[in-house]
């Protein structure tokens, strides 16, 4: 073993997700064994053995858990889960009772939507969202055939002054002032 079982039990403890792969761990009361970051209950340290790779363990007669896929190397749920989220708001976006209507169709709730989101990415969905709205006004913005009320209703806005007060609030001007390049 390249680690001491000391090591690895304080990994497994800890659940330490830069030993995964490193090693996996075995529980003799279950048969099952999981990666160190796994989020299962921590087993009794009598009732652990300790592994190299995968196949030592399923050698042993232990199979994969269900909960952290050891057998598989790329398992992330929550990452898939987050990247779903963004593909769904980077494609509507600009049309609130869709992107609601695609939300919900991930089967997950609104709060687990949001913790998740937040956690791959470092924001909110609306955060991303109204990112998302700022880049797309500003680069209609550059286009001075393109009116502003077409370029609010385009990024999802039913009114002017409600696309107005976004605007300042996020870039801290005017789409008016944005458009004709003033600095103040």
């Amino acid at each position: 073993m390249k680690y001491s079982t000391t090591t690895m039990w304080e990994a497994v403890i800890q659940k330490n997700t830069s030993f995964d792969g490193l090693f996996y761990y075995g529980v003799k009361t279950v048969g099952v064994f999981c990666k160190p970051s796994c989020k299962s209950k921590d087993p009794l340290i009598k009732n652990t053995v300790f592994f190299e790779t995968k196949q030592q363990a399923l050698d042993a007669g232990f199979r994969p858990c269900k909960r952290c896929r050891p057998d598989l190397d790329e398992f992330d749920p929550l990452a898939d889960l987050a990247m779903e989220m963004k593909a769904i708001i980077d494609n509507y976006y600009f049309e609130r009772r869709n992107l609601s209507n695609k939300l919900e169709q991930l089967g997950a709730t609104r709060n687990h939507l949001f913790l998740v989101f937040k956690q791959q990415y470092g924001m909110s969905p609306m955060e991303y969202r109204n990112e998302i709205r700022i880049e797309r006004a500003k680069e209609l913005l550059m286009n001075n055939e393109v009116s502003i009320i077409e370029i609010a209703q385009e990024i999802g806005f039913d009114s002017l002054p409600s696309f107005y007060a976004f605007f300042r609030k996020h870039v801290g001007k005017t789409p008016k002032e944005y458009r004709r390049g003033d600095i103040s």
